[in-house]
């Protein structure tokens, strides 16, 4: 299932690389696409939205929505 997250605080290479290491910690056959300039991380994932929603904000980051 695709799901789309606003993320706060992501402003770097570092930031889109900790956030997709952490998806893909949580389900490794995730497709993660960050877009920092629209603040978006898009995930293909089976997951729940609230397990993905999880695994970026253990990393520091702040999803609204």
């Amino acid at each position: 299932m695709n799901q789309i997250f606003k993320v706060e605080g992501m402003t770097c290479g570092h930031c889109e690389k900790a956030v997709t290491k952490a998806l893909l910690a949580l389900d490794a056959q995730a497709k993660v696409v960050i877009d920092r300039t629209q603040d978006t991380v898009q995930v293909d994932s089976e997951k729940t939205r609230q397990a993905l929603a999880n695994a970026i904000a253990d990393e520091g980051y702040r999803v609204i929505a």
